[in-house]
């Protein structure tokens, strides 16, 4: 009897020991899979970190032909796409401003979003005015910087111009014909002499022409200070370069303006002038057989850019 009991005794002991190594066991496993789950969530927090700084290094600095862009992924874009047969980048271009006022920002905004999803089919001809106008306050936009007979005023729509502008350097790297564009009277610092484009509703217009056999999606979104715009149909336009030659220029003055506020002998720069100048452009054209072609565009021709600087005295 004695020994039933212990025997008895003995297996209680060594399940009782089994059954806390299993549970001493279990709770490693779960402390391992914390661990695991912890390193994940680190792994992921790093990729996402990096795929961050990989956007930034992509951000463009300056004015520039672009082949990536921020709505690469998006649906409605990717749909846009599909409904139109229009799945192959043409060319692509992004203005970069700098110093831009909220107002021209809104404006800006407001108009490449009503351009954006445009579809210009084979022989149509492009015009902005008569897609994004009239800049006015009914319709949402602006009083901001324009310029008027060689100066700089406030009106309704002001900042429009660097959707001209964009909407014809994505023209000229697509290889499309320029129906009408207009140069301002005097240099824009966002873009090379000759490469601007103005408008003014009712006077000043950017008209383009597809002159491909495909219909021509448009796209486009202002991020910051930076518009970019995509043109997209079948095949992608041939290489092309720009060329300006400088025919004449005419070095920019400054003028002073009196600021009470300021102290003695501080000065504060209301405008940096840039100089004048008469440039011809010209396109260099390569296609993909090899050929070459050069397209002349004409003269652009801008007064110099005051220097308004604010002083005590």
């Amino acid at each position: 009897m004695n020994l039933l009991v212990a025997l008895i005794l003995s297996s209680s002991i060594l399940l009782i020991s089994c059954s806390n190594e299993n549970a001493e066991v279990s709770q490693e496993d779960d402390i391992n899979i914390e661990e695991v789950s912890k390193n994940t969530d680190k792994v992921k927090d790093k990729q996402e970190e990096e795929k961050k700084e990989e956007k930034k290094e992509n951000i463009p600095k300056r004015s520039q032909q672009i082949t990536e862009f921020p709505w690469d992924e998006n649906e409605d874009f990717k749909n846009a796409q599909e409904e139109n047969n229009t799945n192959v980048l043409i060319a692509g271009f992004t203005t970069v401003s700098d110093g831009l006022t909220q107002e021209e920002h809104d404006n800006i905004n407001l108009a490449a979003s009503t351009i954006s999803g445009t579809i210009v089919n084979p022989g149509e001809v492009f015009s902005q005015n008569e897609t994004a106008g009239p800049y006015t306050e009914e319709k949402g936009y602006k009083e901001g910087d324009g310029y008027v007979g060689g100066e700089i005023v406030k009106d309704f729509g002001g900042g429009v111009c660097n959707v001209a502008t964009t909407l014809y350097n994505t023209s000229i790297a697509s290889d499309l014909d320029i129906v009408e564009r207009h140069n301002h009277s005097m240099p824009v610092s966002y873009v090379p002499y000759g490469q601007d484009a103005a408008v003014a509703y009712g006077y000043k217009d950017f008209k383009f022409k597809n002159n491909t056999e495909h219909p021509i999606l448009i796209w486009s979104e202002l991020i910051d200070n930076r518009l970019y715009m995509g043109f997209y149909g079948k095949e992608a336009a041939p290489e092309i370069t720009w060329e300006h030659e400088t025919l004449s220029e005419t070095k920019t003055t400054t003028e002073y303006q009196t600021n009470a506020d300021l102290s003695e002998g501080e000065e504060n720069v209301l405008v940096e002038g840039m100089d004048g100048k008469v440039v011809n452009s010209v396109l260099k054209i390569k296609y993909e057989n090899g050929e070459e072609e050069i397209k002349e565009l004409g003269e652009s021709s801008y007064n110099p850019m005051i220097n308004l600087v604010e002083r005590s005295e």
